[in-house]
């Protein structure tokens, strides 16, 4: 009889103990800043990308007609597609660290480059790599974001983080105001310096992330127990430093026991999603596809609403999304304790289902003939203040339900598929919905919308996980735990 083959020691760690018991502290707030800008800077593009939707179709050398201009929405949201997919994997591969880099490098060459553009080829080209810039970021800082801060606080920062995407808006909003006005730079050339600004923001972050230290979760399950140590012992260094005082101690038996490190492929990839978690991989494609849908259906059209239904000029129609921006943020910031507290399940259906129940009637009102350019703007608030909250939440369920080993490709997997499922589409129709002149059709959009955010909540309340102040090696175990222990 043969003797069964030896089993690996299994290497006990508490590192994740030791991140998760630190109290909040310059570092967090550091953590905050130089990964969550990042939704500042997409929020900045998409805005400015709507802003100058009427400033493109007017421009004397690229001259877009509405369809055209969803399109170029389209590429974008294309383009992060394949890039969030190529950058996950390589993310999970090489490091947190070194991709939020280069994920940040490939952005800033493409959106300066925008500013060149001279025709439509040349634009769609580039706002493609801008977008797969972002992809790549939202799978290496997710990631890493969820992997550094502790556990009872990881709901309300990841919501207010990704809901600074509306920072970016607002700023985005404020900017195009003045660079649009034709009497300021022209109208072929306030749209060019618009794209060029977001570069000269990615800069700032990329000094800001020379300070931020690879995932000791990251390098713990890639063979370097001591390199994560060490990584945890300079964290706590500069905790002790800004706070002043002793660290609490790490809770006694809190430790993980990790095997041989697990060898990703697609086939380990696909097993865990469709077998070990079916149920998890189901919710995050039903939340991340009809918030995806919403958001980029209304917002990357939302300028030729106001200027094709209200006649708001063109560069006025920032004056118009900046309360709608401050509603987007509001909603995470405000909400997001109460995910922590009254738990993720609940919080995802309401807010699902609020802002579903809320877009059917925006959209009724809207087909009825009863609103103006001002209550559009505040229904849409109410809307997204809810919407905001959700959309944020999708991208937390997602990164917190599933193992360390395949975090940031399990974010680029969902985004992809909900991306592709309800956001690649959605500017190119609301796009020919709005171009085919009548409420009647733009309605259309809106209704698809919120029957799908309903759906969504229902699935959320039966399939939702309760996350809420758990490790993240608690809620999904790394897949390479020792199976002895």
């Amino acid at each position: 009889m043969a003797s069964p083959q030896p089993t690996h020691t299994p290497n006990h760690t508490d590192v994740p103990a030791r991140l998760d018991r630190l109290p909040w502290s310059r570092f967090h707030r550091l953590v905050v800043v130089a990964l969550g800008i990042t939704w500042i800077l997409d929020g900045l593009e998409v805005t400015l990308a709507g802003s100058v939707a009427a400033a493109l179709q007017t421009s004397p050398r690229l001259h877009l007609t509405a369809e055209q201009v969803g399109l170029t929405g389209s590429a974008y949201l294309a383009g992060a597609v394949l890039g969030s997919l190529f950058f996950g994997h390589l993310t999970d591969r090489l490091g947190r660290k070194k991709l939020f880099n280069v994920t940040l490098g490939v952005y800033l060459v493409a959106t300066a480059a925008t500013a060149f553009s001279w025709d439509i080829y040349s634009f769609l080209v580039f706002r493609f790599f801008t977008g797969a810039g972002i992809g790549g970021e939202y799978s290496a800082i997710n990631s890493a974001i969820q992997e550094l801060i502790p556990a009872r606080l990881r709901g309300r920062t990841d919501l207010a983080i990704n809901g600074s995407f509306w920072v970016g808006a607002a700023a985005g909003a404020l900017l195009s105001v003045w660079l649009l006005d034709p009497t300021v730079l022209g109208p072929d050339l306030g749209w060019r310096v618009a794209f060029g600004s977001g570069a000269a923001l990615g800069l700032f972050i990329l000094y800001l992330r020379r300070f931020l230290p690879e995932s000791p979760r990251w390098l713990m399950i890639h063979g370097r127990p001591g390199a994560a140590a060490h990584v945890v012992e300079e964290i706590e260094a500069r905790v002790t430093a800004s706070t002043g005082a002793a660290l609490p101690p790490v809770p006694p038996k809190a430790t993980v026991a990790l095997g041989e490190a697990h060898r990703v492929t697609l086939a380990s990839v696909a097993g865990t999603l469709l077998h070990l978690y079916p149920e998890r991989t189901v919710l995050g494609v039903v939340l991340m596809a009809s918030q995806a849908f919403l958001y980029n259906a209304v917002f990357f059209t939302y300028a030729l609403v106001l200027t094709h239904f209200y006649g708001v000029p063109a560069d006025r129609v920032g004056l118009y999304i900046l309360p709608f921006a401050v509603g987007n943020f509001l909603g995470p910031l405000l909400l997001g304790p109460l995910f922590d507290t009254i738990g993720r399940k609940r919080m995802i259906f309401a807010t699902y289902a609020l802002s579903g129940l809320l877009l059917g009637l925006t959209g009724w009102l809207f087909y009825i003939g009863v609103l103006d350019a001002t209550t559009q703007t505040a229904l849409w608030c109410v809307v997204f203040f809810f919407a905001s909250a959700a959309a944020s939440a999708a991208y937390l369920t997602v990164g917190e339900t599933f193992p360390l080993e395949i975090r940031a490709l399990t974010i680029a997997l969902f985004y992809a598929f909900g991306t592709l499922l309800g956001g690649v589409a959605g500017p190119w129709l609301f796009g020919r919905l709005i171009e085919s002149g009548g409420p009647r059709e733009v309605v259309i959009g809106y209704a698809i919308g919120a029957v799908l955010m309903i759906a969504a909540s229902v699935v959320a309340l039966k399939l939702g996980v309760s996350a809420e102040g758990r490790s993240l090696e608690d809620v999904a175990p790394p897949l390479s735990r020792h199976p002895d222990v």
